[in-house]
């Protein structure tokens, strides 16, 4: 019996590192797969503990369209940086049209900066606040970046088709007075998240751009394609406008006809550039806000959320250094001369 109870002994003595590995090697999976939960939690997911960088580790790979996005808002702000700098040092270029072009710049600017503190928040902070400010942030900014494009269209609108008193009626303060109409409703926006209009305990009610809701992202859309449709129909009314300006100047100079008919050509192409670039960025986005929800795989919203971000990228291009006068004072503080083309030549319709 004795030789027995050794034998079990022994036996057990033997299996038992056995077990204990084994107990550790699932123990060791359980809390790896537990980790990678946490990890692969969705960024906008407030309700999940919060990262912070030790929690990461050293194989963590961060999500490359968020790395593409940061990117991109940091292009947006070095750009339109250089632009409200050019504005700011030229006492030259205070007219109403430069001032809404630096509403713009500043807007894109601030967008840039808020794609960088989202991926932060993402990352790093993220806590139900940051979240909601974040997400605040991106609202305010791209809210008004759009506003600023409307108010620019309807700018060179009104420069057209009240050309004799244009200038009488466009004054410094009417366009701030504007101007300041536009960033309070902006910030209004910018704050809903904020204030409640989130679907951070209901994710059921979530858009496909958390924390907003789906009823929130469905009127912003909505907003957004009305403003696109009035932008259009004012386009169109210019380019009709600088149609009737060009045939009445050939009449009156045949000389001149030619010239005049390749400035408005130049013209139109420039505003369909204009209209085009907004169109394909957008439209594709606010359709999607519209429709889907945050069922929809998230591929499908960085895939359309770039090109919207990258709109900002093109509009400093497209309404600041395309215009001879910024062009102008770029030259003068890069390397202190002006190139001989922008010394003589008069402006045209398609300079704006």
């Amino acid at each position: 019996m004795d030789r027995a109870g050794d034998r079990g002994n022994l036996k057990a003595m033997i299996h038992q590192p056995e077990v204990s590995l084994m107990d550790h090697l699932v123990n060791l999976h359980n809390d790896s797969s537990g980790r990678m939960f946490h990890h692969q939690h969705d960024p906008w997911d407030t309700n999940s503990s919060t990262v912070i960088t030790s929690d990461l580790s050293p194989d963590e790979s961060v999500n490359p369209w968020d790395i593409i996005l940061c990117v991109t808002g940091t292009i947006m702000a070095c750009e339109n940086a250089i632009v409200i700098a050019i504005l700011f040092y030229t006492p030259s270029l205070r007219a109403p049209m430069f001032i809404l072009i630096g509403s713009l710049a500043l807007a894109d600017l601030l967008a840039g900066l808020g794609l960088i503190v989202n991926f932060i928040v993402v990352y790093v902070f993220n806590s139900e606040l940051a979240t909601l400010s974040s997400a605040g942030l991106l609202l305010a900014t791209f809210s008004a970046s759009v506003c600023s494009l409307l108010a620019i269209t309807l700018d060179r609108y009104l420069s057209l088709y009240n050309a004799l008193t244009y200038h009488t009626e466009r004054t410094l303060t009417f366009t701030y007075t504007m101007l300041i109409l536009l960033w309070a409703l902006c910030i209004c926006i910018g704050l809903l998240p904020i204030m409640g209009w989130n679907c951070v305990r209901e994710p059921s009610s979530c858009s496909v751009l958390r924390p907003v809701t789906k009823n929130n992202a469905a009127v912003l859309a909505v907003s957004f394609l009305l403003l696109f449709a009035l932008m259009m129909q004012l386009y169109l009314q210019i380019c009709r406008i600088a149609f009737r300006h060009a045939q009445q100047i050939a009449v009156q100079h045949q000389f001149m006809a030619t010239s005049q008919a390749s400035s408005t050509r130049k013209g139109v192409s420039t505003l369909s550039l204009i209209l085009g670039t907004f169109a394909l960025c957008w439209i594709p986005f606010a359709v999607y806000s519209l429709l889907a929800d945050s069922s929809y795989p998230m591929i499908y919203t960085y895939c359309l959320v770039l090109p919207a971000a990258f709109n900002s990228v093109m509009n400093p291009i497209i309404y600041a250094f395309r215009n001879p006068d910024i062009q102008k004072s770029l030259w003068l503080a890069c390397c202190g001369c002006i190139p001989p083309r922008f010394l003589s030549g008069p402006r045209t319709s398609s300079d704006v």
